[in-house]
């Protein structure tokens, strides 16, 4: 990066952070910048945040779900194609998935969970008493097999694997979740700390197991929520926390190597387009793409971005096109659209203002 490109993209940068805080909303955020070899860093902090603060991840924990997932494919200890039932009593998976009168709960697999066409209903926003809005009310602990009776009772949104059909639930991910304490013979916290966090040192990195960890408090509009109840309920898909710091240390690592042979990247990058910021929110195999090219983009970006965001305001997302690593938190239950436009944002300016890195992780090598 040259400096006069430097010292404008900071300039930028410091610009759209001042206009994020001036929202009545925001009581508290971080946004942190950095490119692949370390030497730009740019980082702000708001409402005594740091990139040192600890966040909930939230969905941003469904990356660890899915760098295991790829550790036990890579082992052949797991493959794409083993069913649901392979995994699971019949008992508790009957009914799972019934669908215009046929029962497909024994056709579901490994690789419809991790790419979000299993076609089950998001757990979270089904129905007039969804769990969302008893988020807001209250603090509640809810088993997996309480979220697999909501999806039970709950319209099926299309066949498992349907072509070019992808549908967002937290469900998905639990399921994988329970496949790998099966497979690794250990709760999922440990399985995480085997393969994400004990390799990359990572020190304040954890997932809420009981009422007693420490979870920050999250706003819903004005009021302080704090919810360990429910995060300790979403372990595979939700339950963890972490510092931007090591956010960034993880999503580098998981998109560079560090962590399991990339070339599988070849094989999770067939995106489908899901219910959540349409046209150009996108589920590949265990992480989100944002394709920010073209006319489907009111930004008129180059590219995309792929990583995770999260429902109480954190994103984590790698900019292939301009080698750029964007980690924040908003903070905020009930500005949900934050979280998706904040890391256009950084990336229109970035395309404007950096030049393109032609690097082994362009567009086109992504989805070679």
């Amino acid at each position: 990066m040259k400096n006069e490109e430097r010292e404008l993209f900071t300039e930028k940068l410091d610009e759209l952070f001042r206009k994020l805080i001036k929202s009545p909303m925001i009581h508290e955020c971080t946004m942190y910048v950095e490119n692949g070899n370390g030497d730009f860093v740019w980082s702000k902090g708001y409402g005594g945040r740091t990139i040192d603060s600890m966040m909930n991840l939230t969905s941003v924990s469904k990356l660890f779900t899915t760098t295991c997932v790829i550790k036990l494919l890579q082992q052949e200890k797991l493959t794409l194609d083993h069913k649901l039932s392979k995994f699971f009593d019949s008992k508790i998976i009957e009914g799972i998935h019934i669908y215009k009168g046929r029962d497909y709960s024994n056709e579901i697999t490994v690789g419809n969970l991790l790419f979000q066409n299993s076609g089950l209903p998001d757990v979270y926003a089904m129905g007039r008493n969804n769990l969302n809005k008893r988020i807001v009310k209250e603090d509640f602990k809810i088993s997996l097999y309480e979220y697999i009776e909501i999806a039970k009772a709950n319209k099926k949104k299309f066949t498992p694997g349907t072509p070019g059909k992808a549908h967002y639930s937290d469900l998905n991910f639990e399921l994988l979740g329970k496949i790998i304490e099966q497979i690794e013979k250990t709760n999922l916290h440990e399985a995480f700390k085997k393969y994400v966090f004990k390799p990359l040192k990572l020190q304040n990195t954890y997932m809420i197991e009981t009422e007693n960890d420490y979870s920050p408090n999250v706003y819903y509009k004005h009021k302080a929520l704090y919810r360990p109840n429910l995060l300790s309920s979403l372990p595979a898909s939700g339950g963890c926390v972490s510092t931007s710091k090591e956010v960034m240390i993880f999503l580098k690592a998981f998109f560079n190597g560090q962590l399991f042979d990339k070339s599988i990247f070849h094989q999770l990058s067939k995106f489908a387009m899901i219910q959540y910021c349409p046209p150009l929110g996108q589920y590949g195999g265990g992480f989100v793409r944002l394709n920010i090219s073209g006319v489907a983009s009111m930004f008129r970006c180059k590219g995309e971005l792929i990583g995770h965001m999260g429902g109480f305001g954190t994103y984590a997302y790698y900019y292939p096109e301009k080698d750029l690593y964007f980690i924040g938190d908003v903070n905020q239950f009930a500005k949900q659209g934050e979280i998706f436009i904040l890391p256009l944002k950084l990336a229109k300016l970035a395309h404007k203002y950096i030049a393109s890195y032609k690097g082994e992780y362009s567009n086109e090598s992504m989805r070679s």
